[in-house]
């Protein structure tokens, strides 16, 4: 796993280079999640109000929406898809997104419309890992772990 200023950056995934990374599973959805420097940049997160399962939503609108104190915002959709799955884990304890945002704390599963065409916007491997790197510069951003 790639690190940088304390920043988990798993080079397994995809990213869109803000803050979603996605993971395919093998029955063609794909998993959702904020990285580490985003969750880091929130802050504490307060609340989270997901999307219900069977919305679709045009790439680029959000699948759910996280409060923190200091921040607000959508979590975008990378590509045209419709919402199969939430984490009812971190609907029950939105905090958990500042603990371990690549495992337990994925936020959404979905199904693209086009699979052929999914990861098109994404990025992976060494591009995804500098470019995430300039991401972390840019913002001035150290990672944390928020303690429950």
């Amino acid at each position: 796993m790639g690190e940088y200023r304390g920043c988990e950056l798993p080079e397994d995934l995809y990213y869109d280079l803000d803050y979603v990374w996605v993971r395919p599973e093998p029955d063609g959805t794909y998993r959702l999640g904020i990285t580490d420097p985003a969750q880091t940049m929130a802050g504490r997160v307060q609340y989270i109000f997901f999307k219900k399962p069977g919305t679709h939503r045009a790439a680029g609108k959000s699948v759910a929406r996280l409060e923190s104190g200091k921040w607000a915002g959508g979590i975008p959709i990378p590509f045209d898809g419709t919402v199969v799955g939430i984490n009812p884990e971190v609907d029950k304890n939105p905090g958990l997104v500042n603990v371990t945002p690549y495992t337990d704390a994925w936020l959404v599963i979905v199904k693209p419309d086009d699979p052929n065409s999914a990861l098109a916007r994404l990025t992976r491997g060494d591009q995804a890992q500098e470019a995430l790197r300039a991401w972390i510069e840019r913002y001035d951003v150290q990672c944390m772990r928020c303690a429950d």
